[in-house]
């Protein structure tokens, strides 16, 4: 069983900032990637950004420069923080973690959400 767990949505007003965070646990045998989604209203997901275990790292085109993913590998720990946020940023954010089992073969774990709601 592994578990992907976002924390730290909010509301937050534009300009403002806030720190996602996002814990993969349980049966793991080795992190390949870990990424942040988003969901906007009425809108599909997309691609935030991701990073590997090595530290290569992929932001959408319009994240960067604004967002920052890092990963603690040491605790399974993603993080995405966000500054100068906007209000077309309010969405579900969704965490996935690919992870690598003992014959290379991966799987894609996905959390729950975390809603965030940028308004003045």
């Amino acid at each position: 069983q592994v578990q992907v767990v976002e924390s730290g949505g909010g509301l937050v007003q534009p300009g403002g900032s806030l720190r996602l965070s996002c814990k993969a646990s349980g049966s793991i045998f080795s992190i390949w990637v870990m990424g942040w989604f988003r969901r906007p209203p009425g809108k599909q997901r997309e691609l935030v950004a991701k990073i590997t275990s090595s530290g290569n790292i992929d932001y959408a085109d319009s994240m960067k420069g604004r967002f920052t993913i890092s990963m603690d590998n040491t605790k399974n720990t993603v993080y995405l923080q966000m500054n100068n946020l906007k209000p077309e940023d309010t969405a579900v954010y969704f965490c996935k973690a690919e992870l690598e089992s003992y014959d290379s073969s991966k799987t894609d774990y996905w959390g729950q959400g975390t809603q965030v709601t940028v308004s003045a």
